[in-house]
């Protein structure tokens, strides 16, 4: 099935605009054209809706663009799960100095809320 951009727009869930975008950046191959109209099969579907997934888990365009570039039917799946593997590290580290500070931030909430019972109870805070 072929279909313009609107049509793809609709049943991938983008802009025309973000088409446009996608295919400037090569992340959608070589588009077929009958006359001034681009011509997208389904396809061009499947890749719409794989780079708008990756960019809901955080990927930029400029990071998937190496896996789909000069791809014309399927994107590089080797360097797509490279790329989710090394985001999956990156998760856990972050995961990590958050962790670390929460800890931190329950010990400083510890302190402030012992500083404000002895202020209910002047005449010596050290807290100050």
């Amino acid at each position: 099935m072929v279909m313009y951009i609107g049509e793809l727009a609709t049943q991938a869930g983008a802009t025309p605009k973000a088409i446009r975008l996608y295919e400037s950046l090569g992340l959608l191959g070589r588009v077929q054209r009958v006359g001034k109209y681009r011509i997208y099969t389904e396809q061009h579907v499947v890749q719409v809706r794989l780079i708008k997934q990756a960019q809901a888990m955080g990927f930029r365009l400029a990071e998937v663009a190496p896996a789909m570039q000069g791809r014309r039917t399927e994107p590089d799946w080797a360097t797509l799960a490279l790329q989710v593997d090394q985001r999956r590290v990156d998760i856990a580290q972050e995961v990590a100095r958050l962790q670390a500070l929460d800890v931190q931030l329950a010990a400083i909430n510890i302190e402030i809320r012992a500083c404000a019972e002895l202020s209910q109870s002047p005449p010596l805070s050290p807290c100050a």
